[in-house]
């Protein structure tokens, strides 16, 4: 085997990782659809929306109620949130993604934490408010 070849190899090796880890990570946090957390939002007030965006794409749209801590600082921030420890907080984003890797940081935190699926972009094609 030459350096090319091992290089490209350890380039796919790389490339599987993080598609088994993005799959694993999907499969451990619970998602909800824009309709299902409407109606639990309805239904529960033990229910937390947390916005993981940017402060700019918060001030453009957000969701009624939400509370806004941006993805990057979620793990310094995490004590603000020890208030909501018994409640779930339901994590948005633009599509779902940095969402769900809020999500996962909260639930590595001891938190019950889920995601929006589709993100803001999904809640407002269906007309929720």
């Amino acid at each position: 085997m030459n350096a090319g070849q091992i290089i490209l190899y350890l380039l796919i090796a790389v490339v599987v990782f993080q598609l088994l880890r993005k799959v694993f990570l999907f499969k451990s946090i619970k998602h909800y659809s824009p309709v299902e957390l409407f109606r639990k939002l309805k239904d529960s007030k033990a229910v937390i929306l947390l916005d993981v965006r940017t402060a700019r794409e918060r001030k453009a749209q957000s969701i009624k109620n939400s509370i806004h801590i941006p993805l990057a600082e979620i793990n310094s921030r995490v004590v603000e949130l020890k208030k909501y420890q018994n409640q779930e907080i339901v994590c948005y984003c633009r599509s779902g993604n940095r969402s769900l890797s809020a999500a996962s940081k909260l639930k590595k935190n001891g938190f019950n934490a889920a995601n929006l699926r589709g993100g803001i972009l999904q809640w407002n094609s269906t007309g929720l408010k």
